[in-house]
């Protein structure tokens, strides 16, 4: 690999020989170094291949200032989840869990605790992205000696939310409500309080969780078969109805209208919470 750009004295950008630019991070990588030179290879860490020229840019701005330890925390939590908990990522989270990790750091240095309005719903609707927010603080306080908030594990939640979605986190922020009133006007309609300690509980999450990500996506299923939605309009009513509030919260919400196709399969798992 040949240097490309020192950022500072552990990260430079670089080409490789099929001429694709990487960040390269090691201890010292940079110091002294011009573009020109051959990456030392028994100093590096760490290879970055971002493949979007604009995330490059964006991390390389990012990373330019930023302290060394606190850019392989933000890496080795990303490899967490991407290793043990094989979530698929958006290589966005490189840019947007390292500046946030970073920026909190900064705000508790200065006496600074924000507060995480949407912590109980995002423990409630997304507990997998949740205990990775924990394992964030728990590595930071280990590396570090700082010690983050709860609300910052929430905060971090949404950050990998909105990766996995492939979204803006300005719309990630909004899941959790999106996915409370759609549990409030099931449990109202069908007169039922959803356990959320049981399988099926579990199973219609899941399915809200893909729908609301679809929806983000521009991925809705298309209206296929009127015989069979009709009849489980007439079989269901009570479901069926449910499932169309489900579609006008919907639309309200997001602008997204859902098919018929989207709206059975809401009713099939409202169905189900109720004969299961």
């Amino acid at each position: 690999m040949i240097i490309e750009k020192v950022i500072n004295n552990n990260i430079i950008s670089a080409y490789e020989k099929s001429g694709a630019e990487v960040i390269v991070m090691g201890r010292g990588i940079g110091f002294k170094k011009k573009q020109g030179e051959v990456v030392p290879a028994d100093q590096i860490s760490k290879i970055f291949r971002i493949k979007s020229r604009t995330l490059t840019e964006q991390f390389k701005e990012l990373l330019a200032n930023m302290p060394l330890e606190r850019v392989r925390i933000s890496d080795e939590i990303i490899s967490h989840a991407k290793d043990h908990l094989k979530l698929k990522l958006n290589q966005s989270i490189y840019v947007t869990l390292t500046d946030h990790i970073n920026f909190a750091i900064e705000r508790v240095s200065q006496g600074i605790e924000p507060q995480n309005a949407l912590l109980w719903e995002i423990k409630r609707f997304y507990p997998q992205e949740f205990q990775l927010g924990i394992y964030a603080l728990e590595l930071i306080q280990d590396r570090l000696g700082i010690l983050l908030p709860e609300d910052e594990a929430g905060f971090i939640a949404l950050h990998f939310v909105n990766a996995e979605y492939g979204t803006d986190i300005r719309d990630a922020v909004k899941f959790p409500d999106q996915m409370q009133a759609i549990v409030d006007i099931v449990e109202h309609d069908l007169g039922i309080l959803l356990d959320e300690s049981s399988l099926h509980y579990e199973r219609f999450m899941t399915h809200i969780k893909f729908l609301i990500q679809r929806i983000y996506r521009k991925e809705l299923l298309s209206s296929e078969d009127r015989e069979l939605s009709l009849m489980m309009q007439r079989k269901y009513p009570r479901e069926y109805e449910c499932s169309v509030k489900v579609a006008e919260y919907i639309m309200q919400a997001t602008g997204s209208r859902l098919s018929e196709e989207e709206i059975r399969d809401c009713e099939k798992k409202s169905v189900n919470k109720i004969l299961l």
